[in-house]
């Protein structure tokens, strides 16, 4: 039987990030995919500006009550734009008995610059992180997370995933990417034991819409199959890498990742190395 994922998400019109993107990469992991709506993002096709309307807050909990009368096997959290969506969603968890969640902490739209509600971030970490078997912040959101500002090094990655992980995450993935100032593309793991270093070659695509989103579901549909934490990280990232390299233009303004390109073209190989602790100042 199909293992069923759900995720608590916006919905990106575009088709490339969001539950779109979730959808997408639960059922190129053969699960079932279900969705409980949060907001809805649309786009001004002149401007490609964002418009971020949020759904009623009743509606909402319908949704997550239809989802979990099913049974659900993993739950993945995406764009939460109010403090009482987030303590819904984290109700919601708590009321599936998963402890296979994966919370992505969105708190920007693509093509942003402001947080959609800076109180947000001490609702995920009051609400979200103890019950994250894996949260999966990029740069950005690590460092309003773990409040170090925006790491620039992966010691400052590891200083920000400690601290993420201390707030009660059981397992921290960092999204270095191509942004990190490095010669691979890097995302730094820690299981509250090890930190371990992912790496694949970068990519020059700028057709990386979604990636983020496609990431995260990725994890949750690998642990909703039964694969552990680590295997699960280790392929989220081979696939988001082949989906990136194969990204496409949609229009003038975004070109979202190929969701189907792994078990079409191959995927990147991932070179995984423990790394030192960090040595505290």
């Amino acid at each position: 039987m199909l293992k069923k994922t759900l995720t608590i998400a916006g919905s990106d019109t575009s088709g490339g990030a969001g539950m779109q993107a979730d959808l997408k990469a639960f059922q190129e992991h053969g699960t079932y995919g279900m969705v409980a709506l949060t907001v809805v993002v649309t786009m001004d096709p002149k401007t490609w500006s964002h418009n971020v309307t949020p759904l009623p807050t009743a509606l909402l909990q319908n949704q997550i009550d239809t989802a979990l009368s099913t049974g659900v096997d993993a739950i993945k959290t995406g764009m939460l734009s109010t403090e009482e969506i987030i303590q819904i969603a984290s109700k919601a968890i708590q009321d599936s008995g998963t402890d296979k969640v994966v919370i992505d902490p969105v708190m920007v739209c693509k093509g942003d610059d402001e947080v959609l509600n800076p109180g947000n971030t001490t609702a995920m970490i009051n609400y979200l992180l103890p019950h994250a078997t894996v949260v999966t912040p990029n740069l950005f959101e690590a460092g309003q997370l773990a409040g170090t500002g925006t790491p620039k090094t992966i010691e400052d990655m590891q200083i920000a995933a400690g601290k993420i992980h201390a707030l009660g995450a059981k397992n921290v993935v960092i999204k270095g990417g191509k942004a990190l100032a490095h010669d691979k593309a890097v995302d730094l793991f820690f299981d509250g034991t090890d930190f371990k270093l992912l790496e694949t070659e970068k990519v020059t695509s700028t057709y990386n819409h979604g990636a983020g989103c496609t990431f995260a579901a990725s994890v949750c549909a690998n642990l909703a199959n039964g694969l552990s934490v680590e295997e699960s990280v280790i392929e989220a990232k081979e696939f988001v890498s082949a989906a990136i390299k194969h990204g496409w233009a949609l229009n003038e303004y975004v070109g979202p990742v190929m969701h189907g390109a792994k078990p079409r073209f191959g995927a990147p190989q991932v070179t995984v190395t423990t790394i030192p602790h960090y040595t505290k100042a």
